[in-house]
């Protein structure tokens, strides 16, 4: 009996260290050459004996990658975890400024970055490592490296061929892909690394040299990729917020017989009798007519991952906050395209447009709004 139970511990004691060893084996870092340990490890201020053995480095790793990934914000000062939140398109009140345990919940309440997700993230960088780099900065890497971009170089296409051309480059320079050294950023002055950690509220100490400042970059750049995107849901979601509000705007100001002209000739059925709010009601119900070129300027937006971006979506995103929109400089450029748009339709005077004049006008306008509010945004910023 007793050789039975001793048999059967032994047994479970095996399958245990099997699943901990499986597991092991799957973390990402294991397929790292020892110099990208070494980088992480270095990158994440983590001592390290050298020389140092394989498997002590990756037990290092280890022992570091869910606090690094999970909880860095734990570290960060004041300046960093407003600039954090600022990125993601949240709205940071005065009197939260100097709090820096308010800061601390509020960037916690919406972190979504586990180990897991960073070691699926990690297994292919060039997915999103680009993310918040300058179209300037896309472009600099695909010359460098001679990667043909198609005409026009636009964002989008330069974010595919960095991304399409990533693992080639680093082959062709005989370095790692995975954790990336410094060859990446051979194409950014020390201003542009100065300028990025500025912007995102890193703090870069007077004495850091080159190498200092490429290394915070690259420990903050999966962050970074995370809140662009974040920043592009935001934008997204409150311009389709904002345009709802503008074709309200329009709609409210037009009288009974435009309303039944504009349906009228988008083909919309309105029944006999229709009261005034049913009308209204009606072209609401098919407000995409009228906004149909906005619409294309979200989906445009959604490819512009960057500082830009960001700055636009942490306007985009106080504008939704606030139902009114008052005092807002996407609220002020937005009323006054509404003003605009009146005139244009005849709500300013006696002669009434045809409907498809109207609904061409507006569409137009309301286009021209949003690239206005856009721009405005990143003034304000």
């Amino acid at each position: 009996m007793r050789i039975q139970w001793a048999a059967c511990a032994v047994a479970l004691f095996a399958a245990e260290n099997a699943v901990a060893s499986s597991w092991f084996s799957k973390a990402v870092y294991n397929k790292w050459h020892e110099t990208e340990l070494e980088r992480w490890l270095s990158d994440h201020d983590v001592p390290y004996p050298t020389p140092a053995d394989r498997k002590d480095l990756e037990n290092l790793v280890k022992t570091n990658w869910q606090a690094a990934v999970e909880s860095p914000y734990l570290n960060w000062d004041l300046k960093h975890l407003q600039k954090h939140l600022e990125h993601q398109g949240a709205e940071v009140k005065k009197g939260m400024v100097k709090d820096k345990d308010g800061l601390q919940n509020k960037v916690k309440a919406s972190w979504q970055e586990t180990g897991d997700s960073a070691d699926q993230a990690y297994s292919s960088v060039k997915d999103w490592i680009f993310d918040s780099w300058t179209d300037s900065q896309l472009k600099g890497f695909c010359d460098k490296h001679g990667i043909p971009v198609p005409q026009p170089r636009e964002r989008d296409s330069l974010l595919k061929a960095a991304r399409e051309n990533y693992q080639t480059a680093a082959n062709k320079l005989g370095e790692t892909a995975s954790y990336p050294g410094n060859w990446l950023y051979d194409t950014w002055s020390d201003s542009e690394l100065k300028a990025w950690l500025d912007e995102r509220g890193v703090p870069v100490p007077q004495t850091s040299n080159r190498d200092n400042l490429i290394a915070t970059v690259r420990r903050n750049s999966r962050v970074a990729s995370l809140n662009a995107r974040a920043s592009i849901s935001a934008a997204s979601s409150s311009a389709e917020a904002a345009k709802e509000t503008l074709s309200d705007a329009v709609f409210d100001g037009w009288s009974d017989s435009q309303l039944k002209e504009w349906a009228d000739s988008n083909g919309i059925k309105v029944p006999q009798g229709s009261t005034r709010n049913e009308l209204i009601a009606i072209a609401r119900k098919h407000r995409a007519k009228l906004t149909d070129s906005a619409a294309s300027a979200v989906d445009d937006a959604s490819s512009n991952v960057g500082a830009a971006t960001s700055a636009a979506g942490n306007e985009y995103a106080k504008a939704s906050e606030d139902a009114s929109l008052k005092g807002n400089v996407v609220y002020k450029n937005i009323m006054y395209y509404v003003d605009e748009l009146q005139a244009a339709i005849g709500l300013k005077t006696d002669p009434v447009r045809s409907a498809s004049q109207s609904a061409a006008s507006a569409s137009k306008s309301i286009s021209s709004a949003f690239e206005e509010a856009s721009k405005s945004a990143k003034g304000e910023l």
